[in-house]
């Protein structure tokens, strides 16, 4: 299907950026060859999820190792075909059946290849969907239910503090989230994750605060600066100037007042919708 539509007239390039079955995909080495030399834009998106096997059984996701096969066949058919591409992989935090220590494992698993995501999302219950049974009903739907026995139990993460621990865990570069889970790592007995050793999670100190700026805001950091000659507006992402709202104004006034060879009638402005019948007609009337 992909070299026939390579051949269509008008067609330069079919590219694939997600949604990418990656497990079926190591089972054809030929696909994933042609995949990576002709529909690859630079970047592809694939969802492992987690690494760790409790939440993946869950999610009925196949072992982190099927990544690690997927990624070294990427990484040798884009080098044979001469182009810089890489993927990216998508994690999910708080998803039923996830614990702490799963997220502690897949923050030091993320942090030894050297993954900092920015964007990412913790689970939200949707209708029509596996895990959101789960989260509701704390069972597993996909175990055998019997009244004589309890089906298994799936634990969910519901408070506040546990949700953004999570999210914390997969964003354990982001010094924001250093204190909350310095706090976690000392309830949970692994304090020895603390330091500046290559195997330890995060240091124990903050930042200085003039030298550091948050990933999420360093973007928007250099947008609070103004660039002279430059037209800055909501859209760009940039404040106006400083002195220019009060320019606009003082242009906007003396163009009316120019333009205006009466005052406008304030007074009559004040009793719209004031008194009945002819009053109301005269009124309106007089602003005519």
């Amino acid at each position: 299907l992909y070299r026939e539509a390579r051949q269509l007239e008008g067609v330069k390039k079919v590219l694939i950026a997600s949604g990418l079955r990656y497990d079926l995909a190591v089972e054809d080495p030929e696909y994933v060859r042609e995949l990576v030399t002709h529909h690859v834009g630079g970047y592809l998106k694939i969802a492992p999820e987690h690494t760790e096997r409790g939440p993946l059984d869950h999610m009925m996701k196949p072992g982190i190792g099927t990544y690690d096969e997927f990624k070294k066949m990427f990484e040798r058919f884009s080098k044979e075909a001469g182009k810089d591409q890489y993927l990216i992989p998508y994690f999910i935090a708080a998803h039923p059946g996830t614990t702490d220590e799963d997220m502690m494992n897949l923050a030091l698993w993320l942090k030894r290849n050297e993954f900092k995501a920015d964007q990412v999302q913790a689970f939200y219950p949707s209708p029509m969907a596996t895990a959101t049974a789960m989260y509701h009903t704390g069972r597993n739907p996909l175990k055998r239910q019997s009244y004589k026995r309890s089906a298994e139990k799936v634990e969910s993460v519901k408070g506040e503090r546990q949700r953004r621990l999570h999210k914390a865990f997969l964003r354990w570069h982001d010094p924001d989230n250093w204190p909350l889970l310095r706090e976690a790592l000392k309830q949970m007995g692994r304090a020895d994750l603390i330091g500046d050793k290559p195997h330890q999670l995060i240091p124990e100190t903050q930042p200085d605060q003039a030298e550091y700026a948050s990933p999420r805001r360093k973007n928007s950091g250099q947008a609070m600066k103004s660039r002279r000659g430059k037209l800055l507006t909501q859209h760009t992402g940039l404040p106006p100037r400083s002195n220019g709202g009060a320019q606009m104004k003082s242009q906007t006034s003396a163009g009316s007042t120019a333009g205006s060879k009466t005052k406008p009638n304030t007074g009559s402005n004040a009793k719209l919708g004031k008194g009945r019948g002819k009053a109301r007609a005269k009124t309106r009337h007089q602003i005519r």
